[in-house]
């Protein structure tokens, strides 16, 4: 058995070489003539897997270490007999940890108070749930527009775009990129969008680059009435628009679910998936050795702060997303190499928030967020 395999997939090594000839390659650069041979793909996102690179292959099984699949043509594989599979929330916690850093960031840059603003998320999946619990403990206002949960569930808990767009001072997009039909998110966010928001606005996008129009955004940046934007994912990346990048107040190298828990995740449900499909008896195989973080405990003097002070210090303390917005501004060149050797990041649940009082609905948010909490009095 023969397995093709991107090479930035992290702690992958070892775990299928008992199993199988598995060959290691750039995701970019892999090819048709490469994968002949093969029985399986492990790939990430920079590979595209249509009829180009699977024509005439022995390929059976693809998985992807990612959430988003809209990089393999799923309809030619079903077509081939070859089965696919993606690794959905795999990364939902990173991108909430990304989401929070930023929110935190930008009220401080700002200076505005995050409580009781308006967050409208689009999107309510796995990572998009993950945002609207941050959202809450943050005590914001959260809107939630998803049209294909809205047709199942009903409308109770969910309103139109046109809500969205009236409603909310923040915009967090959280979809996957359909190019068309009646859940299209192909340029979502276009020109005529933007005209609607309030003065204001403020836009995050860390789902698909080709959700937001370019050109549109950039436009609306430069005259109103969109105050801010976050950024982590571009057209046409890793060739991405600098001009846009200048306007954006964070802007970073697709690297929002990129904490080493996530891509463990990934890494993990992509292995399980192989070896249910092939039968070779490591469902449960699991990553070791992921990094702990260089300080674990997170220090919190509570004197004179309030709740939403210390959380937002937890928050910074695990990840400061301006210092990612930092390297993309230095290089936006290097943006792929940005990502292929991103630094350790971990998540939440990887810390202890050590505070110097008793502050009981703090002590609660900070848990629900996945923190360790200890009192040191």
């Amino acid at each position: 058995m023969k397995i093709i395999a991107d090479n930035k997939i992290p702690f992958l090594a070892g775990a299928l070489e008992p199993y199988a000839d598995i060959v290691y390659l750039p995701g970019r650069d892999i090819t048709n003539a490469m994968v002949q041979d093969a029985d399986a793909l492990i790939i990430r996102t920079r590979t595209r897997c249509n009829e180009q690179l699977l024509r005439g292959t022995k390929v059976r099984f693809i998985a992807t270490a990612t959430i988003g699949y809209d990089h393999l043509d799923t309809a030619y594989c079903e077509r081939n007999g070859i089965f696919w599979t993606n690794a959905p929330g795999c990364n939902s916690s990173s991108v909430q940890q990304y989401i929070a850093s930023a929110l935190v960031t930008l009220s401080e840059q700002k200076g505005f108070d995050l409580k009781n603003r308006s967050l409208g998320v689009i999107g309510v999946g796995n990572v998009g749930s993950k945002i609207v619990s941050l959202a809450e403990h943050l005590e914001m206002n959260v809107y939630l527009n998803d049209p294909p949960r809205e047709r199942k569930e009903g409308s109770c808990q969910f309103i139109s775009l046109e809500g969205i767009i009236r409603e909310c001072d923040i915009i967090s997009l959280h979809v996957p990129l359909n190019m068309d039909g009646i859940d299209k998110t192909y340029h979502m966010v276009d020109d005529a969008f933007l005209k609607k928001v309030t003065e204001g606005t403020i836009i995050i996008n860390s789902s698909r680059g080709e959700v937001v129009n370019s050109a549109a955004l950039k436009a609306a940046l430069q005259s109103g009435p969109v105050s801010a934007a976050v950024l982590d994912v571009w057209e046409n990346e890793p060739f991405i628009d600098t001009g846009l990048m200048h306007l954006a107040a964070i802007a970073t190298p697709h690297i929002a679910g990129y904490s080493a828990d996530g891509k463990a995740n990934g890494t993990m449900m992509s292995v399980s998936a192989l070896s249910k499909f092939f039968g070779l008896g490591v469902d449960d195989w699991v990553p070791s050795g992921i990094p702990e973080p260089s300080e674990k405990n997170i220090m919190v003097d509570c004197t004179g702060k309030n709740d939403d002070m210390i959380i937002q210090k937890a928050i910074l303390s695990t990840y400061k997303v301006i210092e990612d917005d930092r390297r993309l501004r230095e290089s936006a060149s290097s943006f792929e190499e940005q990502r292929g050797s991103y630094p350790l990041r971990r998540e939440f649940h990887a810390y202890q928030v050590i505070l110097s009082e008793k502050r009981q609905e703090v002590q609660r948010k900070l848990k629900r967020l996945g923190f360790k909490v200890k009192i040191n009095q």
